[in-house]
């Protein structure tokens, strides 16, 4: 089938005109997006062309002063914390973040407290301070490089050019 040079420039303009402007914001987008929005995260984020990104990789609790790493609540308020402070000392802020990736293990008991990681995370996201939630991965595994960690984090922030 052979389609002439006047159906297809109809056709051209008739898609121009019936979804151009339907279109149109998705590829203007200028901001960061977050859809379907719980608890303690997003389902999805959308990232527009432009958009300056930072990623900070895996990063656990500090040893504390007696020698112990604390519960899985501890460490994620520790990570979380220096994780904050190093995205100030960028310029950036913890609402910047775009994606939070944890990897855990459970303690030397056998049980992975993925309520009290929850409640060390909610300190930092969906908070008055920090509205924004990231999209969220939880990852349990055999074994981190750190003796005495119990999470592994990584973020990825993203934002509009100022």
């Amino acid at each position: 089938m052979q389609v002439s040079k006047t159906a297809f420039v109809a056709l051209a303009l008739a898609f121009t005109y019936f979804f151009a402007p339907v279109l149109a914001p998705v590829a203007s987008a200028q901001e960061i997006t977050r859809h379907n929005e719980g608890n303690l995260f997003y389902t999805a984020i959308t990232i527009p062309p432009g958009a300056e990104t930072l990623y900070l990789s895996g990063s656990g609790a500090r040893q504390q002063e007696d020698g112990t790493w604390g519960d899985i609540r501890q460490q994620a308020v520790d990570t979380f914390s220096r994780f904050k402070d190093t995205l100030e000392g960028l310029g950036w802020s913890m609402s910047d973040v775009v994606q939070v990736r944890v990897f855990a293990v459970a303690d030397e008991d056998g049980n992975l407290d993925f309520a009290a990681f929850n409640d060390g995370y909610s300190e930092f996201f969906g908070t008055e301070e920090n509205p924004n939630k990231p999209v969220r991965s939880f990852l349990e595994i055999a074994d981190l490089v750190v003796d005495g960690w119990l999470l592994e984090i990584e973020i990825r922030a993203a934002r509009m050019p100022q």
